[in-house]
């Protein structure tokens, strides 16, 4: 008999055990304390993908941010709503304009006393309001979200739009921002919390374990990478390099330079599954049709506004996270924003590329790219100028293709010459009309 009920009391005490281990919670954490941007992004993506691998019950994101892109922003939005996990929001002092739409996105939010949540207004990179029409798409957020949520989409609106009066709430004329306690009041913070311990004592966790992210070396790695100033700055080198190697062919540096820039732009997007083969493939193409352009194929047509296209498609839709040719997923205005860092990027490399390289070819640091030393006749250098002057008006044929520059021959002779008008195919007969700076210049005879 004892027996058996030392057998009975040890499968009660067994299952009381299973439950208990059971009901023990596994606790996903990880902070956005940072601008909202692509690192951000990536970092909310990770993070789902390893709250699901290790089987959490709820997740909480440590917010502290001023904001950052809409579109990123956008992006993290829709990750919260979409996870089948219960996603929690810890405020830790500033949840502003981005970072209030990524919180009001979360099932739950809970903030540290001190705390702000609000001040939703979409401005540019100097502060200065954006138009209406961005201020619409906000609104629209912030209402549908507050909405899945169960929150007063006035409320949300009124975060955005200065304009939006909130009986007993807010004051026309002012984006609403709300302290911990006005939070509490009005239904967009659950409790205060000042640690991680407290908050889930508050929602009546009593058995969890917590799960870190683990952020390594190469995810900062890739983030830093992937920041849309980093990038810009990878594309002003890919285009300076690509400049300064057509300008001195052969010097070596430059392309090398602006191989491994595009390695570095490319590199992180691909591992992060942003950029995939047919938009490496097209960026590729794109440098081809150029280099042909410019070397062989005569004038600035067809071959070089495809290559210009092709280069700026491959660098913008990399940054894309479009599956294929499916851009259905991408969140409005991503590729306008893609768009502009490529080509604010392309149109400050060019600039600085003609300064730089002048300044470059002019100086003596690396022993002297250019050739300033000067011939004087006094120390017994002559130049024949007066023998080339005397070829103005002799017939002559192109010895080469003139794009412009290129050779001509007279009497066999061969000499270095200039169109003085587009460009002239070999074999072409043309007349010697000047001579200007060491180059015969010519233009195509009439047929």
């Amino acid at each position: 008999m004892k027996r058996i009920f030392a057998l009975f009391l040890g499968l009660v005490l067994a299952s009381l055990a299973a439950l208990a281990q059971n009901d023990k919670k596994t606790v996903y954490y990880f902070p956005i304390d940072e601008e909202i941007a692509p690192p951000a992004s990536l970092r909310v993506e990770k993070a789902l993908e390893e709250a699901k691998s290790v089987g959490a019950d709820i997740i909480v994101v440590h917010i502290n941010t001023f904001g950052g892109t809409l579109d990123d922003a956008d992006k993290i939005r829709t990750a919260f709503l979409q996870s089948e996990t219960p996603v929690w929001a810890y405020i830790d002092n500033n949840a502003a304009s981005a970072g209030a739409l990524i919180s009001i996105a979360c099932d739950s939010i809970y903030m540290h006393s001190g705390s702000s949540i609000g001040a939703a207004t979409v401005v540019n990179q100097t502060g200065e309001v954006q138009p209406d029409k961005y201020q619409s798409y906000m609104r629209s957020l912030m209402r549908t979200t507050a909405e899945a949520r169960g929150r007063r989409p006035d409320i949300a609106q009124a975060m955005v739009d200065p304009d939006i009066y909130v009986e007993g709430v807010s004051d026309s004329g002012k984006v609403l921002t709300f302290t911990t306690n006005e939070a509490i009041k009005y239904g967009f913070c659950e409790a205060e919390a000042e640690s991680l311990a407290q908050l889930l004592e508050h929602a009546g966790v009593k058995e969890y374990t917590i799960r870190e992210q683990r952020y390594t070396f190469l995810d900062k790695l890739i983030g830093f990478l992937v920041s849309p100033i980093v990038s810009g700055l990878l594309i002003m080198l890919i285009i300076g390099g690509i400049y300064f190697e057509l300008q001195q062919p052969g010097i070596g540096f430059p392309l090398i330079l602006a191989l491994s820039a595009a390695a570095l732009y490319f590199a992180p997007l691909y591992l992060e599954g942003l950029a995939t083969y047919w938009e490496i493939i097209i960026f590729i193409i794109g440098i081809v049709l150029i280099i042909l352009e410019l070397f062989v194929i005569p004038g600035f047509g067809v071959s070089g506004v495809l290559g210009i296209i092709c280069l700026v498609t491959g660098l913008v839709f990399s940054m894309v996270g479009n599956v294929g040719f499916d851009f259905s997923h991408v969140p409005t205005g991503v590729i306008a924003n893609r768009l502009m860092v490529v080509l604010v990027a392309i149109v400050a490399a060019l600039p600085i590329s003609i300064w730089l390289g002048k300044k470059l070819f002019e100086s003596t640091l690396f022993g002297g790219l250019a050739l300033n030393t000067e011939e004087k006749t006094d120390e017994g250098f002559t130049v024949a100028v007066d023998k080339m002057q005397a070829l103005i008006g002799t017939a002559a044929t192109a010895a080469s293709i003139l794009r412009p520059a290129g050779k001509i021959a007279v009497d066999g002779k061969v000499y270095d010459a200039v169109a003085q008008i587009g460009y002239i195919e070999k074999g072409s007969a043309v007349s010697i009309v000047d001579y200007v700076n060491g180059s015969l210049v010519v233009k195509e005879m009439e047929k």
